[in-house]
C-alpha cells in the first residue's frame, strides 16, 4: 500500500508562494543648504550667530541652511574676529560659545565693543 503524494502547487498560486511585500519606510526629503557664500549669507552669519549661546557645526547648518564645510569655515572666521570661543575640542565636535568680555554692537556693518560704538556714533 503506497500512499499517494501530495501533488506540488504551482508557483502562481497559493498564499504561502507570494512574496511578501514589505513597506518602503518612510523617505526623509534631501535638504538642501547653500554651498556657496553670498552676501545676505554673509551678513546673517555675522549678525545672529555671535548672539547664540551655543555654536557648533550642526547648529549653523540646522539653523543656517548652509553646508557642513561652510559652517567650519563661518566659524573658524568668528573666532579669529573675536565673536565666539571655543570651550570643547575634541576630533568629533567643536563647540563654540559668544565672547563675554566685551559686550558686541553693530556699528557700520561690523561689530565693535560697546563703548567705541557709541563714541563713534556721536
Amino acid at each position: 500500500m503506497a500512499k499517494a503524494k501530495a501533488a506540488p502547487t504551482s508557483s502562481s498560486g497559493g498564499k504561502a508562494a507570494k512574496k511578501k511585500k514589505w513597506s518602503k519606510g518612510k523617505v526623509k526629503d534631501k535638504a538642501v543648504h547653500a554651498v556657496t557664500l553670498d552676501k545676505a549669507t554673509y551678513d546673517r552669519i555675522f549678525k545672529e550667530v555671535p548672539t547664540f549661546k551655543f555654536i557648533s557645526q550642526s547648529i549653523l547648518i540646522e539653523r543656517l541652511k548652509i553646508g557642513g564645510s561652510l559652517a567650519r569655515v563661518a566659524i573658524k572666521h568668528l573666532e579669529r574676529e573675536g565673536h565666539i570661543k571655543r570651550i570643547v575640542h575634541s576630533s568629533n565636535q567643536l563647540i563654540y560659545s559668544t565672547c563675554m568680555g566685551a559686550p558686541m554692537a553693530i556699528s557700520g556693518g561690523s561689530y565693535l565693543p560697546i563703548a567705541r560704538a557709541t563714541a563713534a556714533s556721536d
